[in-house]
């Protein structure tokens, strides 16, 4: 999550979100936070249509799940608790649905494996079908005995 979107939820500024984070930086190792690249912060700010003018004057940081779970520890507020509660029962609910998609995209290719392997069967039967009644539709000779 985006800092700008957190400081949001938790109703503070912005930089005040972070002063918080720089003051408890060891909190905040790479794989809880990190701050957007030039790219990435320009390609976020087309996408939002923020202004071109005014607003940040540094790059946006981004909140791993267990950055915005160590949140909660350096914003003392009980809006700081609730909204780090709600977070985590999005990110719970995330993971949930993501894991019903990986169930579902298995059983889908087991069918398809199923499915492809009665294809192959029934395809087989209509062979047999057809060259049995080629067989049939075939004059059939006569072994005769001459006497």
């Amino acid at each position: 999550m985006i800092d700008q979107d957190l400081a949001e939820m938790y109703a503070v500024l912005t930089k005040r979100l972070i002063e918080q984070v720089k003051r408890n930086k060891k909190r905040f190792p790479k794989d809880f936070m990190f701050q957007l690249t030039k790219a990435e912060s320009l390609n976020l700010r087309s996408q939002i249509a923020t202004s071109s003018w005014g607003g940040r004057r540094y790059l946006s940081y981004a909140f791993t799940k267990q950055g915005v779970a160590m949140l909660s520890s350096v914003l003392h507020s009980d809006r700081a608790v609730l909204v780090n509660v709600a977070i985590m029962r999005a990110f719970v609910r995330l993971r949930e649905t993501l894991s019903l998609h990986k169930e579902l995209a298995v059983k889908l290719k087991e069918l398809e494996r199923k499915v492809e392997g009665h294809d192959e069967a029934i395809h087989a039967v209509f062979e047999t079908i057809r060259r049995l009644m080629r067989e049939e539709q075939r004059p059939k000779q006569r072994i005769g005995f001459h006497s």
